[in-house]
C-alpha cells in the first residue's frame, strides 16, 4: 500500500498541482487530503474552494480505492463520477475518504465523502466513482 501512496503523491502531475497527500492507504480504503493554498477558491470574496477541486479529489481518491483492491499495475479510467455538493467547502484543508462498495472483473465502484478540516463532521460533498479496470495479464 505503501507503493499506491507514492503513486497518489509522485505520478500524477495534476496531482502535485493541486497538492494531494495521501493520509490512508489500505485495500478497499483511501483517505486523501489537499492542504489549503488561495488558488483552490472558486472566488476570493466568498471563500469557497471551487467545486472542481472537490470532484477531482472525490475522483482521484474513489479510483485508488478501487485500484488498492486490484494489481498495481492494472489501469483504471473513470466511467461515471456522480457528486452532491451538500455544504460549501469555505477555506481550510481539504480532505476525502473513499470505500469500494462493488468489484467486478472490469468495473469497480467506490462511495466518496468530503469534509473541512474547519468543520471535519460536516460532509461538504458525497457521491459516487465507477471506474473502468483494465487489467493486466
Amino acid at each position: 500500500m505503501d507503493q499506491f501512496a507514492r503513486i497518489i503523491e509522485e505520478r500524477f502531475p495534476f496531482h502535485q498541482l493541486l497538492g494531494i497527500k495521501a493520509d490512508l492507504v489500505e485495500e478497499g480504503r483511501v483517505q486523501l487530503h489537499i492542504p489549503y493554498k488561495e488558488a483552490l477558491l472558486g472566488d476570493k470574496d466568498s471563500k469557497r474552494i471551487h467545486g472542481g477541486v472537490i470532484s477531482s479529489l472525490m475522483d482521484i481518491c474513489g479510483g485508488f480505492a478501487v485500484w488498492t483492491r486490484c494489481k498495481p499495475q492494472d489501469r483504471l479510467v473513470t466511467i461515471t463520477l456522480n457528486v452532491d455538493y451538500l455544504h460549501s467547502a469555505m477555506a481550510s484543508d481539504l480532505y476525502a475518504e473513499a470505500k469500494v462498495r462493488m468489484l467486478g472483473n472490469r468495473v469497480g465502484n467506490a462511495h466518496v465523502v468530503v469534509w473541512t478540516a474547519e468543520n471535519p463532521t460536516v460532509h461538504v460533498a458525497e457521491g459516487r466513482g465507477v471506474y473502468n479496470i483494465r487489467r493486466t495479464k
